[in-house]
């Protein structure tokens, strides 16, 4: 990652100006040497970008290194079960990403929720008339007959399969990728037409949009969901303390909110502002630590 190419020169730059204190610096860089790298995948949702970057500071201020991987969801999955990513904080449970750790599930250990409160499902602006998925068919000409999905691999979008077929719906599921979808939700809003998307909470998007879910009468995209953290087996014995760290990760919704925002703003870096919620939020952070 730059911003550790970035570090490393500082700390140099460090040493050469401040010779007397070398022998504390190196004692320190060698510190955190010795307490290893933690290798962290995440899929590009705003979510999993703002918790997954959020750890990963945590992680570094308690002395690791941290090293960040964007897959897609099966190669996340499949990554942490060989045993090249260390752990996940973006694992949607019970339901979307049931399938992948049913796969996985002997190489992984499921350290429990880091949210509650999340939520999946098809989502209009809040103006669109239509109120539940068994009414899109007759307003199918309003959507351009088609739904605007994420990216293919995703769990949300077999759960949107789905969707298709028990309501025998006549749009299009158009795959693409979350910046996709949220982009031409915008340009539908900004120009007052009727759009549906796939969603999911938490996300910017309802913070910045007037929005609503369909109704989900046969309930294919299930109830409200968590968001868990996912560990490669052997991390506790290697890693205790990062373990432990990772265990005790969990915030709401409203937090993760204030970050996902900070990363919308134009040439926002979603590391930095991940640096800068921990700074601002220390009393959370150390219930993480002090584990």
């Amino acid at each position: 990652m730059k911003h550790r190419t970035l570090n490393l020169r500082i700390r140099l730059a460090s040493l050469a100006l401040l010779a007397g204190a070398g022998v504390a610096v190196s004692s320190a860089a060698q510190a955190e040497e010795e307490k290893g790298t933690v290798n962290l995948a995440y899929v590009e949702w705003s979510s999993e970008v703002a918790s997954t970057n959020v750890i990963a500071a945590v992680l570094e201020q308690a002395g690791y290194e941290v090293d960040l991987t964007s897959l897609s969801a099966a190669a996340m999955f499949q990554a942490l079960s060989t045993g090249d990513a260390d752990a996940i904080v973006a694992a949607w449970l019970p339901t979307t990403h049931a399938d992948y750790m049913e796969r996985v599930g002997e190489n992984t250990e499921d350290l429990g929720a880091n949210l509650d409160g999340t939520k999946l499902g098809l989502v209009v602006p809040e103006y669109t008339d239509v109120d539940s998925i068994a009414d899109l068919n007759d307003n199918a000409d309003s959507f351009n007959g088609e739904i605007i999905g994420i990216d293919p691999g995703a769990g949300l979008m077999a759960l949107s399969e789905e969707v298709v077929d028990t309501y025998d719906l006549e749009l299009d599921l158009r795959s693409g990728s979350g910046a996709t979808m949220t982009a031409a939700l915008a340009s539908a809003i900004n120009n007052e037409e009727n759009i549906v998307v796939t969603g999911w909470t938490p996300h910017w998007m309802f913070a910045r949009f007037d929005l609503k879910y369909l109704d989900d009468p046969e309930e294919v995209y299930g109830g409200a969901e968590q968001i868990h953290t996912v560990v490669r087996q052997g991390l506790e014995d290697d890693m205790p303390e990062a373990y432990a760290i990772l265990d005790a990760f969990e915030w709401t919704p409203e937090q993760m909110g204030e970050v996902m925002l900070m990363n919308q703003e134009d040439d926002s870096d979603p590391y930095e502002n991940a640096k800068q919620w921990v700074e601002d939020n220390q009393d959370v952070v150390e219930q993480w630590l002090d584990s």
